[in-house]
């Protein structure tokens, strides 16, 4: 081997060496990540759920669970914003139904189902639907139904009773409420009026609750 060749795998191999020496030191000398704070990790996981829109307690237990924080933790982290008032389940309750019911058109007993599916208390459900008297209940359906019809102007009589009680129904207005509401609705209308005559609500509310006509 010629001189400079020499030379030169002298120089790499000691240039290489001290790369490698180099490259071992930083991995030894970089310090591992601290362990995060469990509670920090929690209080984070809940403002994030917040920043969305407001949460129920239970909504935000089950967010925590999710990603792991143990339950202690959890409780603690809930009972202090329950204290502070960052979580407040009845507040929830009554902005949720007025908020539906205006704008969804929702009825009692829908609304009662989303909030327990949210984890809210009974008491405090049957609180919030407090707000919703019964004859603004009916009102509501009655709009519904009214700028419903503005639509239906091709169909069958008989096709356009049974979708709006049906539209009704998902609203979680009752078949009694329906069937009467959609016929005096029905029965303004010239093309509906003889149709709407002939509807007996009494027994199609019946016929409906009946799991036998099914």
């Amino acid at each position: 081997m010629s001189e400079s060749a020499e030379d030169g795998e002298r120089s790499k191999g000691r240039y290489g060496k001290r790369e490698g020496r180099g490259r071992r030191r930083d991995r030894t000398d970089t310090p591992a990540p601290a362990p995060a704070d469990p509670r920090e990790v929690a209080r984070e996981i809940c403002l994030r759920q917040l920043a969305v829109r407001p949460r129920t307690r239970a909504e935000l237990a089950t967010a925590m669970r999710k990603r792991g924080v143990e339950e202690d933790v959890a409780k603690e982290i809930l009972d202090r914003y329950d204290e502070v008032g960052i979580i407040d389940d009845a507040a929830f309750a009554h902005a949720w139904v007025a908020s539906r019911h205006h704008g969804r058109g929702l009825a009692r007993r829908a609304l009662a189902g989303e909030l327990r599916r949210k984890g809210v208390a009974p008491d405090e459900v049957g609180e919030a639907l407090e707000q919703i008297a019964p004859d603004v209940e009916e009102e509501t359906a009655r709009a519904l139904v009214v700028r419903r019809l503005r639509t239906e102007t091709r169909a069958t009589p008989e096709a356009v009773f049974r979708r709006l009680v049906a539209m009704l129904g998902r609203k979680g207005y009752p078949p009694g409420l329906a069937i009467r509401v959609v016929k005096e609705a029905m029965a303004e209308r010239e093309d509906a009026a003889e149709f709407a005559d002939g509807i007996d609500p009494d027994t199609l509310a019946d016929a409906a609750m009946d799991p036998d006509t099914q």
